[in-house]
């Protein structure tokens, strides 16, 4: 039974029209409930187009304030908005989109104390913050409560991206452990290409669409590499590591960890 009115099937129609979308996609939509973790460059295109699309349910998890350098990439955020908190201030944006949306702001860091507590109340999971500790524990967190969630990072002109379900590879297949301090360089050292975070953002949120609607093949086991100065695309296979010490058979990491912020950290999305 389904009971959308005249405007919002007027909103969703290009949806509607899909025939792998539908009205009963849409339905979906509609019911699903999506926390996205980081309000800044990866979570912009994300929440922006989850709230256009009518996911029922955005969660937001953010306690920095918008920055006039975040300007160049997030594009949740005006000129009038620097100094304003980015959680709030993008539940504005997504109340000024699509009214039907609800949103739930979390004015805080995750992190190992909370990240469990929050997580359980959604169906799928944006990592969209901007260092390598939010990262191991947002999988960590992921593993642990059994959700679906989709990865991406950025430098310069690169991104990466994957998605995990349950039982598919998870990031620490791919990295075991966080990297050393001072092996990698921040985005506030190497620089980001905004567009970049906006494509990786993009995918994020078609994924999470993708598997809500259960429409097409997800990225999982697959690790989707971008190179925006040559436009080059491709996906490397990543096989589910069977001594991964958080999703593997004898897991050695049973509770989570605030591992240190470090000179890796990627401020600048």
């Amino acid at each position: 039974m389904f009971d959308f009115d005249d405007e919002e099937v007027t909103r969703y129609s290009r949806h509607i029209l899909l025939k792998d979308v539908g009205v009963e996609g849409q339905e979906k939509i509609r019911n699903a409930k999506v926390l996205v973790v980081g309000a800044g460059g990866l979570g912009s295109p994300v929440i922006l187009y989850l709230a256009a699309a009518g996911v029922g349910t955005i969660g937001i998890v953010d306690a920095d304030s918008v920055d006039l350098s975040n300007l160049q990439r997030q594009i949740l955020y005006t000129t009038g908005d620097v100094g304003k908190p980015k959680a709030s201030t993008a539940q504005q944006k997504v109340n000024a989109l699509n009214p039907h949306v609800k949103t739930v702001v979390y004015q805080d860091f995750i992190k190992a104390d909370n990240a469990l507590g929050i997580i359980k109340e959604y169906d799928f999971v944006i990592d969209g913050t901007d260092n390598f500790p939010s990262k191991f524990l947002i999988n960590d967190a992921c593993i642990m409560a059994n959700k679906p969630f989709s990865f991406a990072g950025i430098l310069g002109f690169d991104g990466q991206t994957f998605t995990h379900v349950p039982g598919s590879s998870c990031y620490r297949c791919i990295y075991s452990t966080p990297p050393d301090p001072g092996t990698v360089p921040s985005c506030s050292q190497a620089g980001v290409l905004g567009a970049v975070v906006g494509i990786l953002g993009t995918i994020q949120a078609t994924e999470t669409l993708k598997y809500i609607t259960g429409t097409g093949d997800l990225l999982t086991d697959k690790l989707l590499v971008i190179n925006a100065k040559t436009m080059d695309f491709s996906k490397i296979t990543v096989e589910k590591d069977a001594d991964c010490p958080v999703c593997g058979s004898h897991p050695s990491i049973t509770k989570l960890i605030d591992y240190e912020q470090n000179t890796c950290e990627l401020k600048a999305h």
